[in-house]
């Protein structure tokens, strides 16, 4: 300040100095003077001059001071102080105040001199760029300027700047930085630095997100105390919402990283009447509102679901009905969470049934959605409150049949309570429906034009209401008593708009009436409604009545379109001409337009949350606009169709159902025979599994068959080698060894074992019949393409099983031959026993001879002892095996049985399936062919039904499709 004291005195002595030129020896001190100390006091000298002297210094100094910031880095103070002087010059805060308090018109040019400074400064990128590499000094004194000088280039020219950022190497990383800096003065200003960089830029926004924002913001919200916290929280609420509306893709990372779950605790407010501050209402207004973001009905289907999903999981949604129910809550905030929660339950069928079982914190308790409507019919609430209340009833009853079946069902006769001790959603409809406030009356029609929005069912169970209305009077139903109403007109005084109670009452009649033909019947039934209708369309009302009139031509003319003919007194032709001879077809077409015409209609038409600036505005509903939309053209056409034309409309309508019916009885009936085709492939594949292991146990046995018969050739050749040596002795030793007991053991075995293979003969001829037999009937379906396949395949597999059976029958054969050569051998055995003892009693040998011979005979008989017993242990070990060989066949026979049954049955299916599926083809082309001569009858009759054709000839394409499908399967099999 000394050098400008010493530039800015003596001008008392000498001639008095301008301050441009004061500003612009200033300019040349910065620019010529080689020591840092001059330079410094020079710029701070312009930092004081430029909040008073803006323009002047900012054309003179700008390219000095940005010089200053490329070459003087190394020292803080002059780069805090330049960076300042800079924010001072493009900054419009200060020069706003000061303008206000002069003249508007120098606030303009203070804004366009701001721009201008702005569009110079960026004008070289490399201004930008050396501003982010500041913004990485940790000092106090150059970070935060430069974090305000980029937010004021970024609020003054942002996309130009957002640009200039994006394409910098890790320019928006620099600013994420700023987040986690330890000074609370520079992360603040920080997250107004984000929020005007991520403003209208998705690139940037999703930059920011991956830089990890998410989890940084929601720290400084917990920080600070969530809903109690103070500028900091809306701050970074609205640095989130920059972040995450309309970007898809923010909202998946969002609800992916488990930040959703992290809402919830800026919710718990607690039940204290402790008293709300400005702040913590703005905060959870923003809270509020960021989470309509993640629910909005703008996102894609798949990501507002399964956001509502995480929030019923994380409890965010039971906080906010806690909230909803709580007492000392301002109505503002009331207002938010109803709207909240109204997007939250929309088309989610668990948020729907959850907030269905919610009760109020009441003696006794009551349900959530009856204390709703009782603040929505209370003519005391805040019209903003009520709007809201009724906005979160639709959104419950949205696509919610089961909770549209619950409200009618409060009004049924059945389910009220007698005692009078609790209140029900339905009493407090009715209530509202038949009030003196006509805000009330409008609530209460729509809501329950709402509980029977595209639900058949319910329409005809609200017939069933009947209402007692004084004391020794008969009931009378709801239909009744809404027409009775609706003919009085203006006779009641009511508190509020003329017109807004019948244009509810009409709105629900209309919504009830219409895709209803019972409905219909039970209105034309009463003979004072059709009067009442024509009177009020053909009348020459003023301006305001108008609309009125529209609504009872769109009654009138619903009543002619879905009318079923069941009254003749009031069947479609004669309702068309009582128009034509009281109103004139054209007068009633005219009527029918003031509809769509009418102002309101289009504001209600683009929103379906009701967003009114006052209860007079209130006359239509979005869900109505779209029924409107849809009847207005076809009762158009009604009007001017001719008898003759209606009655072939009928007719075709009759044909068109009965081939819907026929084509849907016989897809249904393709599905039946498709499930049963797939039990019989699991049946088929099941049996093959069977098949297998039977297989692979008749291999083993195989195998255990050729190792025994490989055992029994080694015994005899044993044997033959002992005969060879032993001679003539061997034969007496054997004779005189063998006891009779054990010779006549070993025949009986022998027995046995012819029997065994006797059995296993005959079974075996029994089992070759059978594989002939069902040859034959294999054979014999050669004709159809479909069963010859799948028989051939079982023919091969019941073949192949006929060949393992042969080729274990010739193995036995071939061991029962075996067994017979040794039994022949046996007896050769002991006849030459007989016969050697008999010569051996004639000869008369010595007694030493004949000691010394009986004892080797005896050795050797011993021996030949223990190796027939051995034998014996190998023919009984045998033995057992060829039993076991047997149970194994005898499985096997009773698999091939159970084989050949199911293959019966499947033959049997296969046959009545493609009987059926030709007699299906044959029906249907007779269908398309009576489609194609209808088609061509209303084309005749001028009735436009070409894409209504187009689509059923698609269908009838599908279903040829379909039927053919079967067959393939069928050949596959």
């Amino acid at each position: 300040m000394n050098f400008l004291r010493g530039v800015m005195g003596g001008q008392s002595a000498g001639p008095q100095h301008t301050e441009a030129e004061t500003i612009q020896k200033l300019c040349d001190r910065v620019a010529s003077s080689t020591l840092l100390d001059d330079r410094r006091n020079a710029v701070r000298a312009l930092k004081s001059l430029s909040k008073k002297y803006r323009l002047e210094v900012g054309i003179q100094a700008m390219d000095h001071l940005i010089r200053v910031l490329q070459t003087d880095r190394s020292d803080s103070e002059i780069i805090g102080y330049a960076l300042d002087t800079l924010y001072n010059i493009i900054s419009n805060d200060e020069e706003e105040e000061v303008d206000d308090v002069e003249e508007e018109n120098s606030t303009r040019q203070s804004e366009d001199l701001g721009s201008q400074f702005t569009e110079i400064f960026i004008k070289q990128q490399e201004n930008v760029t050396l501003l982010l590499s500041l913004l990485e000094e940790f000092d106090f004194h150059v970070r935060w300027p430069g974090v305000k000088l980029l937010t004021s280039l970024l609020k003054q020219l942002g996309p130009q700047v957002q640009q200039i950022i994006l394409v910098s190497p890790m320019g928006v990383s620099r600013l994420m930085d700023l987040l986690a800096d330890s000074r609370e003065v520079i992360r603040n200003d920080g997250v107004l630095l984000l929020q005007a960089l991520t403003r209208s830029n998705g690139a940037i926004q999703k930059i920011v997100a991956f830089e990890n924002a998410f989890e940084r913001l929601l720290d400084i919200i917990t920080e600070e105390g969530n809903s109690d916290g103070g500028i900091v929280v809306e701050d970074c609420l609205l640095l989130l919402q920059n972040l995450l509306k309309n970007n898809n893709s923010n909202q998946n990372f969002f609800k992916e990283g488990s930040y959703i779950q992290r809402m919830k605790p800026w919710f718990e407010v607690g039940d204290e009447n402790s008293g709300w501050s400005a702040q913590k209402v703005t905060n959870l207004h923003l809270m509020l509102q960021l989470v309509r973001v993640l629910v909005s009905p703008t996102n894609p289907p798949g990501a507002t679901s399964s956001c509502q999903k995480a929030m019923f999981q994380c409890g965010l949604l039971q906080q906010l009905c806690t909230i909803l129910m709580a007492t000392g809550v301002p109505a503002d905030i009331l207002t938010e969470v109803k709207q909240m929660k109204s997007k939250a339950t929309t088309e989610c069928r668990v948020n729907q049934d959850y907030f269905a079982s919610v009760n109020a914190p009441s003696n006794p308790p009551r349900p959530a959605i009856v204390v709703l409507l009782m603040s929505m019919v209370n003519e005391r609430q805040p019209f903003v409150l009520r709007c809201a209340v009724l906005y979160c009833f639709q959104c419950f009853l949205y696509k919610n049949q089961k909770g549209q079946g619950e409200i009618v069902s409060t009004l049924l006769p059945s389910t009220i309570d007698a005692t009078g001790n609790s209140v029900s959603a339905g009493q407090l409809l009715c209530g509202g429906l038949f009030s003196t406030d006509s805000l009330s009356n409008w609530c209460a029609a729509v809501a329950l034009a709402h509980a029977l929005q595209e639900n058949a069912t319910q329409k005809e169970q609200l017939l069933r209401v009947q209402l007692a209305t004084s004391i020794g009077n008969p009931p009378v139903s709801l239909l009744q008593q809404c027409t009775n109403i609706l003919s009085q007109g203006d006779k009641i005084d009511r508190r509020g708009s003329k017109i807004q109670t019948r244009v509810g009452l009409l709105m629900l009649l209309c919504t009830w009436l219409s895709n209803c033909p019972i409905a219909v019947t039970h209105f034309l039934h009463n003979s004072a409604n059709v009067p009442f209708l024509t009177g009020q369309i053909a009348e020459n009302l003023g301006e305001e009545e108008q609309l009125v009139q529209g609504l009872c031509a769109l009654l009138l003319g619903i009543s002619i379109y879905f009318n079923d003919n069941s009254l003749e007194s009031y069947m479609k032709e004669k309702l068309k001409q009582l128009i034509e001879k009281r109103i004139g077809k054209e007068n009633f077409i005219e009527k029918l337009g003031f509809i769509s015409k009418h102002e309101l209609y289009s504001r209600a038409s683009q929103k379906p949350q009701p967003n009114f600036p006052s209860p007079e505005y209130m006359i239509f509903d979005h869900e109505f606009t779209k029924l409107v939309k849809e009847l207005e053209g076809v009762i158009t056409k009604a009007i001017y169709k001719s008898s003759e034309e209606d009655k072939k409309e009928e007719e075709v309508k009759k044909t068109l159902e009965q081939h819907d019916n026929i084509v849907t009885h016989y897809k249904n009936m393709i599905r039946e025979q498709d499930l049963q085709l797939e039990e019989l492939r699991q049946q088929v594949s099941t049996l093959k599994c069977q098949n297998e292991q039977l297989q692979t146990a008749v291999t083993q046995q195989v195998s255990q068959i050729q190792q025994h018969k490989d055992q029994y050739n080694l015994l005899k050749i044993q044997l033959g080698k002992d005969n060879q040596h032993q001679g003539s002795y061997s034969e007496g030793a054997q004779m005189n060894g063998i006891q009779p007991e054990e010779i006549s053991r070993l025949r009986e075995e022998i027995e046995e074992l012819k029997r065994n293979r006797e059995l296993l003969q005959s079974q075996l001829t029994e089992k070759d019949s059978v594989i002939e037999n069902l040859k034959s009937s294999q054979t014999s379906g050669t004709n159809e393409q479909s069963s010859a396949i799948a028989s051939a395949r079982d023919f091969e597999e019941v073949a192949e099983l006929k060949q393992e059976l042969a080729t274990l029958k010739s193995q036995l054969n071939s061991q029962s031959v075996e067994i017979t050569k040794l039994q022949t051998e046996k007896q050769e055995l002991l006849q030459k026993t007989e016969a050697f003892a008999k010569s051996a009693e004639i000869q008369g040998e010595s007694e030493t001879v004949i000691a010394t011979k009986t004892t080797d005979v005896e050795g050797r008989l011993s021996a030949l002892l223990q190796e027939t017993k051995e034998l014996k242990n190998e023919i009984k070990a045998l033995s057992e095996e060829r039993t076991a060989i047997k149970e194994q066949l005898d499985s096997s026979n009773s698999t091939i049985a159970i084989l050949q049954t199911e293959k019966d049955k499947l033959e049997l299916e296969i046959t009545d399936s493609k009987k059926e599926q030709d007699d299906l083809l044959v029906l249907l082309a007779d269908q398309d062919q009576k489609i194609l001569s209808l088609k061509n009858k209303l084309k005749d009759l001028g009735h436009p039904v070409e894409e209504e054709d187009e689509l059923e000839s698609g269908d009838q394409e599908d279903e040829d499709d379909e039927s053919e499908d079967p067959g393939k399967d069928l050949d596959h099999i």
